[in-house]
């Protein structure tokens, strides 16, 4: 008796935490595509190339594969919510660090503050992924997964908003060449001020963190965040047995590449809008940046678009459709000129956004004790967003923005070749 009256109490918690988290998924989609942008930024407030400016995607994606396997440890040693309230905390520290950079004017001062931020997202991220998942029946975990992050969009929007809002339209007009021509006091002015906007909305951000923070931190969260799996289950055997059990399971294995290649195509894709905007069209890097912001409505319209789907279609045959077309836009755009070109990369946007949430949940499906290291695994493989962006943005310097976007396109080939696998071997 004592039980059934305490139900409507663990549900109602459940349910708050599970809107709380869904703040979370909002938060690192602003951090995201707040900082999509600077790559563009730096590169013309320090007058660098594009392979120099990427080293921004280098830090941010770095530290997710640097700090996942840690939050795992965290997962496995504590709690969901342990791994949680850690992730948040840390990237608020990390955004709070862009006042200091601003102040210091150097470049590599705003990729640790960077790193820092992603260190703590990373943290976040390996927490909150599996704990939506263990919030209800296996069976519908990945669509579950998919309402959550659904969310996610509804932050990237607002991130390359605030951007474009608060960034961009503060940026000095003089070229390098007149950069160069200036005076060392006229050019630090010129930046102090450039910097002063990128710093503006990191530290707004931090304070929403730590109130998210505080929120998190004073809910009581029922042990049903264990999936429910036995306490039996839950006693780990070690690092070494798990990881030797997850690199059998075919499912899991290729998911990791899967998962590398799909966030390597979508910082691809939108890292470089911009720089592809201007070589096809012309105008300023905030009125540039408008095609990512549709991208982005795009891809916040179709996470919610693709929810329902899954409730009708196999979540794999539409991973491997929606990877064919992505590479097929990416190929029209290499090879476009003009308007059109654009429109395709705009479009791309709804491939992608089923894509993460899909694959992290058919790497995962039953994997049981195993699934917070598995988590791990699949967040490190977000290093795809580190390395490929400095691949195309060395294409660009070379060979111009519009052939980089073959590079996004293999990527693409790759992911769909994950759902053609899941297709033939797994039943979801």
């Amino acid at each position: 008796m004592q039980t059934n009256e305490r139900q409507p109490f663990v549900y109602a918690n459940m349910r708050l935490a599970f809107i709380l988290l869904i703040t979370c998924f909002v938060a690192w989609g602003v951090a995201a595509n707040m900082t999509d942008p600077l790559v563009k930024v730096f590169s013309k407030i320090f007058t660098m190339s594009n392979l120099q400016s990427a080293l921004v995607q280098f830090a941010y994606y770095g530290a997710y594969f640097c700090l996942a396997l840690p939050a795992a440890f965290i997962n496995v040693r504590f709690s969901y919510k342990t791994g949680v309230l850690t992730g948040l905390g840390l990237a608020c520290l990390g955004a709070l660090a862009f006042y200091p950079a601003s102040i210091s004017m150097t470049y590599g001062f705003f990729l640790a503050a960077l790193f820092i931020m992603a260190a703590g997202l990373s943290i976040l991220e390996t927490s909150a992924n599996p704990f939506v998942m263990a919030m209800g029946p296996q069976e519908n975990a990945t669509r579950r997964l998919n309402l959550a992050q659904a969310f996610n969009p509804v932050g990237t929007n607002i991130g390359v908003f605030l951007a474009a809002a608060l960034i961009l339209p503060n940026l000095n007009t003089a070229t390098a060449e007149e950069r160069a021509a200036m005076t060392q006091d006229a050019l630090n002015a010129v930046r102090a001020a450039e910097l002063q906007a990128v710093m503006t909305p990191y530290v707004g951000m931090a304070m929403v963190l730590l109130v998210i923070w505080l929120l998190i931190a004073f809910v009581k969260v029922p042990r049903a965040e264990n999936a429910g799996i036995s306490t039996e289950q839950e006693n780990h055997d070690g690092f070494p047995a798990t990881l030797k059990r997850l690199m059998k399971l075919p499912q899991y294995r290729w998911g990791v590449v899967a998962q590398f290649f799909n966030v390597a195509a979508q910082t691809c894709v939108w890292t470089f809008t911009i720089q592809y905007v201007q070589e096809t069209i012309g105008g300023t890097e905030a009125s540039a940046s408008d095609y990512l912001q549709y991208s982005l409505i795009l891809f916040l319209i179709s996470r919610f678009v693709m929810t329902w789907l899954i409730g009708i279609f196999r979540p794999t045959i539409l991973l491997a459709l929606l990877g064919a077309i992505g590479a097929l836009l990416c190929v029209y755009a290499a090879m476009a000129s003009g308007v059109s070109g654009i429109w395709a990369i705009v479009a791309i946007s709804a491939c992608l956004s089923l894509m993460f949430p899909t694959i992290y949940g058919i790497a995962l499906n039953g994997l049981g004790k195993d699934t917070k290291f598995g988590s791990a695994g699949l967040v490190m493989a977000i290093l795809g967003g580190a390395i490929m962006p400095m691949v195309q943005g060395a294409v660009i310097d070379t060979y111009g923005a519009t052939v980089s976007y073959l590079v996004p396109a293999i990527c693409f080939v790759i992911v769909a070749g994950y759902g053609v696998f899941a297709i033939r071997h797994i039943q979801d």
